[in-house]
């Protein structure tokens, strides 16, 4: 008895489209929800080094990594790093891991993203989620904020 050919499985939407040709619910699907992005950011003036602080914007909910004003966030957080097809120029100072970064270099996303695995939880299982690990901006002085440069793990030294 002949079985009918199996249909190929169909690539995901990041691996055939380029960024700018995705949806606004696949843009967003490939948020991988680490929320380094949120982590407050310095520059060297010297270098132009970007330096990742353990303070966390004051919309992130530290328990949750999840922003709790996204959709009004660039208005109530005017210097949010919101990120989308038309601003794809803030995406080289965001971490090295993440998937909007990964695909505009023409990587693949990591092998921990939720959208390899199919586990929302593997972001934190393989420690890239800044849950737990932060504080927020309300309780700090912007002159201490070099006090809380830290390093990211799976991340290059310098940007």
């Amino acid at each position: 008895m002949n079985t009918p050919p199996q249909k190929p499985p169909q690539a995901p939407q990041w691996l055939t489209k380029p960024l700018s040709a995705l949806s606004r619910q696949e843009w967003e699907s490939l948020c991988d929800g680490c929320a380094r992005c949120c982590l407050v950011k310095l520059e060297d003036a010297d270098t132009n080094q970007i330096h990742y602080t353990d303070v966390a914007c004051q919309a992130l909910d530290l328990d949750t990594c999840r922003c709790t004003v996204y959709a009004d966030r660039a208005t109530i957080v005017p210097d949010c790093l919101t990120i989308t097809h038309d601003n794809r120029a803030v995406l080289n100072i965001l971490p090295h891991t993440c998937a909007y970064r990964c695909l505009d270099e023409g990587r693949p996303l990591p092998e921990w993203h939720p959208l390899v695995t199919g586990d929302p939880n593997s972001v934190r299982d393989a420690d890239i989620s800044i849950q737990g690990k932060c504080v927020s901006e309300k309780g700090i002085h912007p002159d201490d904020l070099e006090l809380h440069i830290i390093e990211l793990n799976n991340e290059p030294h310098s940007y």
